[in-house]
């Protein structure tokens, strides 16, 4: 017998390879990596062991439960911190959810969207209860749903920052454009989602007006090495599609990436 909407449990709790973390089971990719890995695109959490260092401070656009989240927090350490902004709510409660379990002190969660200017959008409405990816949802300017504020880096007053992560469904040239003060001041690592054709150019023009190098960093969701020993790969040749970018004043070749010297470089050319 089929139980109601109402009442069907859609989050789990399992350990992974950082620490305890809530899902949600219905999530065709976070979740259903979790479940079946115990972990997410652990070839980015590598990436960011080398990119990040006790006591340095992150700012995450788009945290989603925050997977990779208790491994930044590990990494930066008490004297350091994360900020977390994750716009949806149901996915912003899981968030503070792991937060909590991993008992971690060093992170700042906000249920805001960063972007260009000070503003207000609109959450499409998602069950939770039914399967979907809920960290491919974009955020609307206007149709039904719940209303979710935007605010921009800029404003947050950072007294340092060392990393700048993105990942928000094509709005991140958005995202960069409203910490270019942040950006000039600090001159963070920024590590970005470049998954849409139509908006790759921009935004790899618009990083290289700030004197930035970019690289493609490509993390397969499989990885064989996955902390649950499970040797069945359930998303075939599917990777998260990111870019790396430093300061071109202090960048050093990143070994097994190629370095993006075209604006109209491709990623599904490589």
């Amino acid at each position: 017998m089929q139980m109601p909407n109402s009442i069907i449990q859609f989050n789990q709790l399992t350990q992974t390879r950082y620490g305890p973390l809530l899902y949600n089971r219905f999530d065709k990719y976070v979740g259903g990596s979790i479940a079946a890995y115990g972990e997410f695109s652990e070839g980015e959490a590598a990436m960011f062991s080398q990119l990040v260092g006790f006591g340095h401070l992150v700012v995450e656009a788009g945290a989603n439960i925050g997977a990779h989240k208790v491994h930044l927090a590990k990494l930066v350490g008490e004297q350091g911190a994360v900020f977390a902004f994750e716009p949806q709510r149901i996915v912003f409660q899981t968030l503070c959810a792991n937060i909590a379990l991993n008992q971690l002190v060093n992170v700042v969660t906000c249920q805001q969207g960063l972007g260009r200017q000070f503003g207000e959008m609109v959450l499409p409405n998602v069950d939770p209860r039914l399967e979907n990816n809920f960290g491919g949802l974009s955020l609307l300017t206007e149709g039904d749903g719940e209303k979710v504020g935007i605010v921009t880096i800029d404003s947050l007053g950072l007294q340092r920052c060392n990393l700048i992560k993105v990942d928000v469904e094509g709005m991140e040239e958005e995202v960069i454009s409203g910490a270019v003060n942040t950006i000039a001041k600090f001159r963070p690592i920024l590590y970005l989602e470049n998954d849409r054709a139509e908006k790759s150019a921009s935004l790899i023009r618009f990083l290289q007006s700030l004197n930035y190098r970019v690289w493609w960093h490509l993390s397969p969701l499989f990885n064989p090495d996955n902390f649950a020993k499970n040797s069945q790969n359930i998303f075939g040749g599917v990777v998260s599609t990111n870019i790396l970018c430093q300061p071109a004043e202090s960048a050093r070749p990143v070994a097994g990436l190629r370095e993006i010297l075209d604006e109209n470089d491709r990623w599904d050319k490589l």
